[in-house]
């Protein structure tokens, strides 16, 4: 976990809502100078700050309404912080708890060095990440309608079908295996929607992929030379990295992407384990995917996950795959290379 620890003449504490901010400013010696509520809108959040810009610092909760803040602080050159919300425990932990007073404890954590910081992704790349995230969305609530038709056959105790429904060539003639009309009517808005997402998805693919080769066409194409890390997978890894200098090294990294558990000790004895929800989960999804579509076609990587197997049994074999290949794509990135499946099996 990072600390935001810079000093400057004010800092400013906000408890950002859809429609109000609480906004708290503190000098260098702590002392509140502005604690009171505006509408959240850029003109009032100027016109609070204006008279403190000199060494202006703000931070809020990282919650979904951040983004426009963030782009105003950065028109205004002014230095913005955004706060692990998860980590924020000051915040949450206290008997009493309102707009007031978070806004004054999240400027007291700012001013005093202890605020957990979480990553302020920049514009440029932001819209086109959602959208990435949007897509996945859209290929869950598609894989919830496959299921549907799947659950349905099974309700009914009818024939397995013999192809794979989730391409649009096998699904020609599903509704003739439901015998009541209903049901038949019931899969028939299922196949309906499943071809309208088909073509949504593959439209958001296209766009995504143009906006990739835009923003950075050489790291996309060196994640595609990893064996198994396809068109989604990297793009996945692309946007929700971002920029791999932000990790200085690489065990913050394969944290960040959940790919080490976390470990408690106290008085060198280990006492449990935590912080399984801290890091990006689309980067979990992503090197785990990964570590399954490697071993396709891929003798090299069946034999090196039986080595992984005879030592640490089959579950643990593939996570410390996925590690391996987080730990390959996080130096790729780094020393601007390309794939060596030499380099991988020796390390």
């Amino acid at each position: 976990m990072r600390f935001y620890n810079q000093t400057h003449e004010h800092y400013c504490g906000i408890d950002l809502h859809v429609k109000t901010m609480y906004v708290c400013i503190l000098d260098a010696a702590g002392k509140v100078l502005v604690h009171r509520n505006v509408p959240s809108t850029p003109e009032a959040f100027r016109e609070v700050v204006a008279p403190y810009r000199q060494g202006l610092v703000v931070a809020v909760e990282c919650m979904f309404t951040w983004y426009w803040l963030s782009d105003v602080c950065a028109d205004e050159n002014i230095a913005f912080v955004l706060g692990h919300a998860l980590a924020m425990k000051a915040i949450h932990g206290g008997k009493a708890k309102n707009d007031k007073i978070d806004s004054h404890k999240i400027a007291v954590l700012l001013r005093g060095g202890l605020l957990p910081q979480a990553y302020v992704y920049p514009a440029t790349m932001r819209s086109t990440r959602d959208l990435l995230r949007r897509r996945l969305h859209l290929v869950r609530k598609r894989g919830e309608l496959l299921a549907h038709i799947q659950n349905t056959r099974a309700q009914y105790n009818l024939p397995v079908f013999e192809k794979r429904l989730a391409y649009a060539a096998n699904r020609e003639g599903v509704p003739d295996h439901f015998p009541d009309p209903s049901v038949r009517k019931s899969v028939e808005v299922d196949l309906s929607l499943i071809d309208h997402y088909d073509g949504l998805i593959t439209d958001l693919e296209l766009t995504i992929v143009r906006e990739a080769k835009r923003h950075d066409a050489d790291a996309f194409h060196r994640l595609r030379s990893v064996p198994g890390i396809g068109k989604v997978l990297a793009l996945t890894i692309l946007y929700e990295i971002h920029d791999i200098a932000r990790f200085d090294r690489v065990q913050q990294f394969a944290s960040y992407a959940r790919l080490v558990k976390g470990r408690h000790e106290s008085a060198g004895k280990v006492v449990g384990g935590g912080g399984a929800k801290q890091g990006n989960v689309h980067l979990k999804w992503a090197f785990s995917e990964a570590a399954v579509t490697f071993l396709r076609q891929n003798r090299e990587g069946q034999r090196l996950k039986a080595r992984l197997e005879r030592r640490h049994g089959k579950g643990k074999a593939l996570s410390i795959l996925a590690h391996k290949i987080g730990r390959a794509v996080y130096y790729m990135l780094a020393r601007h290379t390309v794939f060596s499946m030499e380099k991988f099996l020796a390390a």
